[in-house]
């Protein structure tokens, strides 16, 4: 069984925060879910593909992987990629890169404990690259000032400075399923006055289960967040503002309320899901019961009913044409383009509200504007 640290740099981001989540967490235990075991696959698969391009011996996963497909197998494959122009990065600075997959690193002279494993690691002389596979299509990662990445950072350093000459820290996100590359640079006094100044003093009152309870993006993730009293508070100050007629609310109230929506949303889902498990388990809501929802009919035996149909004098079958997803599989992306690049038009998106920190460019309105004259 995998050993986790208490403080672990994949939940750094929560606890750097909120201080006292980190205890709370840790007696709530893990819970696996299909989506871990997913993540899990396609990490394995990566380490095989890398360890395999660097001339190491290793072992192919794919027979024992639950979730193993022809996408698992694309994003497996473009990472290694990624991975091996960061080699090669490495070696136009010296001739002999240490490169690091799975990486065990320790980062405990500033967090009590404290180790992860970095997925790549490419140490040379003035450069030093993390690389972070990420395979979750929910949430984009941004690289810039990630504490999950610049922990793991950390143990490279502490590790590797010395060995080599290492000035500059490239931080790299890989996440194929949402088309986002992410990387950001900082140097090795700036990482290290972050570990002294910000990292170590949290760490060192989420260790001894002090500080406080502070709510936030971080929650997301948090095993108690939707019984936790601070995020209640948090998201019920939205009562505050009067929603019976939006069109009264100044701009600068909007603006206010709109970087908490999502928040409060996810609140919201979280306390009913958390109420419903508890209902199942016995527990009731005054006011509030448990029945069954609504349910689509499904065929008992697909086969037996095509053959039934088929002796009826009829077509059990409809032809569709695949889609593009489907067809890009069966032909490879090459052929795919090949012989329908000029058949596909990608119309732009339905508009969003976004923060301004959003990568994508913002949203035409010229069409609109011409439609409606």
């Amino acid at each position: 069984m995998a050993k986790h640290a208490f403080l672990s740099a994949s939940s750094c981001a929560r606890w750097l925060a909120c201080t006292k989540s980190a205890a709370l967490n840790a007696q709530a235990g893990s819970t696996g879910s299909p989506y871990a075991q997913e993540g899990t696959d396609a990490h394995s698969l990566c380490e095989y593909l890398v360890l395999t391009a660097l001339g190491r011996e290793a072992k192919d996963p794919t027979e024992d992987l639950s979730y193993y497909d022809q996408e698992m197998q694309d994003c497996a494959e473009g990472y290694r990629d990624f991975c091996m122009e960061g080699v090669e990065t490495a070696k136009a600075l010296c001739p002999d890169p240490l490169v690091g997959v799975e990486e065990h690193l320790e980062f405990s002279r500033w967090v009590p404990q404290g180790f992860g494993t970095g997925d790549c690691v490419i140490v040379a002389d003035d450069l030093l690259q993390i690389i972070d596979f990420k395979y979750g299509r929910g949430i984009e990662v941004s690289a810039d000032h990630n504490p999950q990445l610049m922990c793991y950072a950390l143990g490279a350093v502490d590790a590797y400075d010395g060995i080599y000459d290492i000035k500059r820290i490239s931080l790299n996100v890989y996440q194929p399923r949402l088309g986002n590359v992410d990387s950001w640079e900082v140097s090795k006094e700036e990482l290290l006055d972050w570990a002294e100044n910000t990292l170590a003093p949290a760490a060192k009152l989420a260790y001894a289960g002090e500080g406080t309870f502070k709510a936030g993006d971080h929650c997301q993730f948090c095993k108690v967040k939707a019984t936790c009293r601070e995020r209640a508070d948090y998201n019920m100050k939205l009562a505050q503002y009067d929603f019976a007629d939006p069109a009264l609310l100044e701009p600068s109230d909007i603006a206010a309320i709109l970087p908490k929506i999502d928040q409060l949303t996810s609140w919201a889902s979280d306390v009913k899901d958390y109420a419903l498990q508890q209902a199942l388990s016995g527990v009731h809501y005054d006011g509030f019961k448990v029945v069954a929802g609504r349910s689509v009919r499904k065929y008992t035996n697909e086969a037996a009913v095509a053959e039934a149909v088929t002796e009826a004098g009829y077509d059990p079958y409809e032809q569709k044409l695949l889609g593009i997803t489907a067809m890009t599989r069966m032909l490879g992306r090459t052929k795919f383009n090949e012989i329908l690049g000029d058949l596909i038009d990608k119309p732009q998106g339905k508009p969003v509200l976004v923060t301004e920190s959003d990568k994508r460019p913002e949203y035409s309105t010229a069409n609109n504007d011409f439609m409606e004259e």
